[in-house]
């Protein structure tokens, strides 16, 4: 067990860990969400699982082109 001081201590660095703002898990993932499945609107984070998913989910469509970029 800590005593006294080391106590006080350990409590004043997990009060200030727990002090500062952590940033949404959800918001995150929705900006690196940037291609979107036609069909049913998926979000997806590149051409490739667009490609992936069209192949999966959609395999009578055919999947948009890859964008220039």
């Amino acid at each position: 067990m800590v005593r006294g001081k080391q106590k006080i201590e350990a409590q004043k660095r997990a009060a200030e860990r727990n002090e500062k703002p952590k940033g949404s898990q959800i918001e995150a993932r929705s900006a690196g969400l940037k291609t979107i499945c036609v069909v049913c609107k998926a979000p997806l984070a590149n051409h490739k699982q667009l490609v992936d998913h069209y192949g999966s989910k959609h395999p009578k469509e055919t999947p948009p082109p890859a964008p220039s970029t």
